[in-house]
Order: C-alpha cells, then structure tokens, then sequence
C-alpha cells in the first residue's frame, strides 16, 4: 500500500445525462457514506470531477460513480499526505466546463488524441502549433515549451482569442493542452465547427503527460496549476512550491507574500493595483471572519 493516504483523483465524462437533477441526489446519498471532499459538477452533456479520498475507499467509491453514470470512467489519480479540498460539492450546471457557445458537442466529434509518449515529437514539428487552452494565471506558472497561451480569464474567452488569431491557425496542424483534458475536448470541437480539420488534443492533460512521461525530456517548463489545496504539482505529481492568493487566486511564490502588495486573504503583487479600496476591504473582513470560524472550529463558507 502507498505511504500517503489519501487519493486525489479528477475525471470527466461526455455523454448525456437525461436527468442529472436524479443523478445530483443519488450521487450525493452515496458519497456521503465515504471520507470525501471535492467538487462534482453534473449537466446533461455529462459529469466534471475532482475530489479526494481515503486510499481504502477509493475503489468503492470509483464502483459507484461508474454504476451511477452508467459508463466507463477513467480516473487520473496521484496520492497525498491529506485532503486536498475542504468540503464536497455537487453541482448542476448547464455545462460541464464552461466554454459558452451553442452547438459544441465533444461526445460526437473531437480532434484526433495524441499520447503522451508521442506527444513530444508532435510539439517538435515545424509545422504544428501548440495551444495552451488554460487561463492566463495557470499558464503563468508552467507550460509545454514553444506553446501559445491564450492569455485568457476563463475559458468563456477562448472563442475570442480565436477570432483574433485563427489566420495563423490555417495551415498549421493544431495540438491543445489543458491540465485534464476537458477544455480541448470542446475546444477542438469548437475549432472542428469552425472548419478546421488538423486538431489533435494531449490525450489525458498535462496530468497524463507527466504521470506516463516523467517529463524525461524536459519539454514541460515549471509547475502545472491545480482547482485544489496543493495548488501546483511539480513533474513528479508532487505538490509544488506555490501557495495561493484567496483574492484573485493567482499562484505565488514565497517572495510574493514577502511583498508590501501582500495581505493575507486580501491581496497579491499580482492583483493589488487591479483591486479597488472596496473590494479589499470586503476581501479584508472575509478573511476576519474565516479566521474568527477557525478559531471555533467551525467551517466558514467563504474558507
């Protein structure tokens, strides 16, 4: 058995759900039997996932998610000392990973996956061009050498930067990454709608490169962001040298919160001059409280 006792797994899946309000509460009374935190997000294009659990429950728990959604499943795993989330959300959205734009649909056409032993060799071709499809604060932090970032916010923007670039995108054979897969799943769909026909997406995510790969050619640079309380991982699936900003949730390094911009729960370098007065002091009285709920040995909502 491995040392560390907890699993930190992610997966996701796109297939329709015909009522995933039904499949909300059932999921809910069944997980709520196990050492589980983490945030699972439903729709009728399909289930989003990332949680973690004690190493001795994960089997029973991969088991039920597999009988509820009815369809095979394949989980990304690496383990941890403790819980990487603080509590267990379910959700109901309308999609799964929010890309905002009508007639995408991932469960019927996708770029072509390339795997994670051969993806080095495809980001070597002169005539590819490779696209970072995560938001600008994950990025920051690490990314495939020679990658193109978007540079977005969110993933609703990746439609616009596309718009701006998609003349240079013509002739070259397109490969995207993200850290699971999720986002080039529609992304590629959405590019597959738009006419174009050379999309190839890094089967499993950066997660899956480095798991198979071991990054033994160093074409990853740096550390790969996470939704959870590691906040990075390092090319070994380890939790890395960032910790996190509570106000705009960029990844810092320990001379960021050595700053006179940094406020615990308030502010960051990054994100200082781009907040206003009111916004920190609001920033300011969350962290009060969240403090105040841990000193009782409480959960606050905003923690």
């Amino acid at each position: 058995m491995h040392k560390k006792k907890f699993i930190v797994s992610s997966f996701y899946k796109f297939v329709y759900l015909r009522n995933p309000d039904v499949i909300k509460k059932k999921l809910f009374i069944n997980l709520k039997k196990f050492n589980i935190k983490g945030t699972f997000i439903l729709g009728k294009e399909g289930v989003n996932a990332s949680f973690s659990i004690s190493a001795q429950q994960f089997e029973k728990v991969k088991s039920s998610i597999q009988n509820l959604i009815s369809t095979e499943i394949k989980f990304k795993n690496q383990f941890n000392n403790t819980h990487s989330f603080l509590r267990l959300k379910i959700k109901e959205k309308k999609e799964i990973v929010s890309l905002g734009q009508k007639n995408v649909s991932p469960e019927e056409k996708t770029g072509f996956f390339v795997d994670p032993d051969s993806w080095d060799k495809f980001i070597s071709d002169p005539d590819s061009i490779i696209i970072d499809t995560r938001n600008e604060y994950e990025s920051d932090i690490g990314s495939f050498k020679k990658s193109v970032k978007t540079q977005t916010n969110n993933f609703r923007e990746f439609p616009i930067w596309f718009e701006k670039h998609k003349k240079k995108l013509l002739t070259k054979k397109i490969g995207m990454f993200c850290t699971g897969g999720i986002r080039c799943e529609k992304a590629s769909n959405f590019l597959i709608n738009k006419g174009y026909k050379n999309i190839f997406q890094l089967n499993g995510g950066i997660i899956e490169y480095l798991n198979k790969t071991k990054n033994k050619s160093k074409m990853w640079e740096g550390e790969c962001f996470v939704f959870d309380e590691r906040v990075s991982l390092n090319d070994k699936l380890e939790k890395g040298l960032y910790s996190q900003c509570f106000a705009c949730r960029s990844a810092i390094t320990y001379m960021d919160t050595k700053s006179k911009y940094f406020k615990l729960g308030v502010s960051c370098p990054k994100c200082f001059k781009e907040k206003s007065k009111k916004q920190r002091a609001r920033y300011k009285e969350r962290q009060r409280q969240m403090q105040i709920a841990k000193k009782k040995g409480i959960k606050h909502i905003g923690s």
